[in-house]
């Protein structure tokens, strides 16, 4: 079964996209802030991590960029699935190592095909 972190602080968000996700066959671990979903990365090292750029105790960006340098974590895919499109913070979020990302409001039937691509589904 293929695994994924997704970092998100919003209770309606994720539990939309979790339970899609668990629909399709996928294991999916839950963080609600940077800390934690750092922590759960490194301790599940999933397939794929969805991660949100606002989120409290460390921004996104700094996730991105500590699974990105860590040598247990880097290989890992990261797709940032973010309100915040503007240039700048595209330009940020390839910095730290994203892979891909997914401007919110996102479309849902869209979201699960680019996730299904980076899971070899």
């Amino acid at each position: 079964m293929k695994k994924v972190v997704m970092i998100e602080d919003s209770k309606v968000l994720g539990t939309a996209l979790s339970g899609a996700l668990k629909v399709e066959g996928i294991e999916v671990h839950w963080a609600e802030n940077g800390v934690t979903g750092v922590a759960l990365a490194k301790q599940i090292k999933p397939d794929l991590v969805l991660l949100d750029l606002m989120l409290p105790k460390l921004s996104g960006f700094e996730v991105c960029k500590l699974l990105k340098t860590d040598n247990a974590t880097w290989r890992i895919p990261v797709v940032i699935m973010s309100t915040l499109t503007d240039t700048e913070s595209r330009t940020r979020a390839q910095e730290c190592g994203a892979d891909h990302f997914i401007a919110k409001p996102y479309d849902l039937a869209a979201t699960l095909a680019e996730v299904k691509r980076y899971l070899n589904m």
